[in-house]
């Protein structure tokens, strides 16, 4: 057996029991713990006298919003989510109706309706009716994701 200086031989075990004990701590562990479900918040909007109440809401950045929509007015409305290329473009379409899409659906007389969205990112969306007039006549809200 070759001679080895004590202090060699010394660090040489300290750094095999290092390893060993990693693995060993490690050994347990078979893959990461999963996140936890992401729970689906719901929001009830009045549209009364062509207006949303609330007329502001918050969320968070990854937060699902469901959208519960009753409208009590006697003509029919839509609820637009989006930012402003969003709301441009519907205040210049022209939609009648909207296909059920993320936050972007058709809303009748006296009907309720529901619509979901998920908020990706810090910032500020608007919802808004935008057949004809409603949109200049102030039917809009927002929704401040931070």
């Amino acid at each position: 057996m070759p001679s080895w200086p004590r202090a060699t031989l010394a660090a040489g075990m300290f750094g095999l029991a290092a390893v060993l004990l990693a693995a060993s701590v490690g050994a347990g562990r078979t893959s990461t713990p999963a996140p936890a479900p992401s729970q689906t918040r719901t929001v009830s909007i009045a549209i009364h006298f062509s207006r949303f109440d609330p007329a502001s809401i918050d969320a968070a950045p990854g937060e699902t919003v469901r959208f519960l929509i009753r409208n009590t007015d006697p003509i029919d409305h839509e609820f637009i989510l989006g930012d402003e290329v969003v709301q441009a473009i519907h205040e210049r379409g022209t939609e009648a109706v909207h296909p059920p899409k993320p936050g972007e659906v058709s809303v009748p007389a006296g009907a309720t309706v529901e619509t979901t969205y998920m908020f990706r990112a810090r910032g500020a969306l608007t919802y808004g009716c935008h057949l004809p007039g409603h949109f200049a006549y102030g039917m809009l809200g927002t929704v401040s994701v931070g």
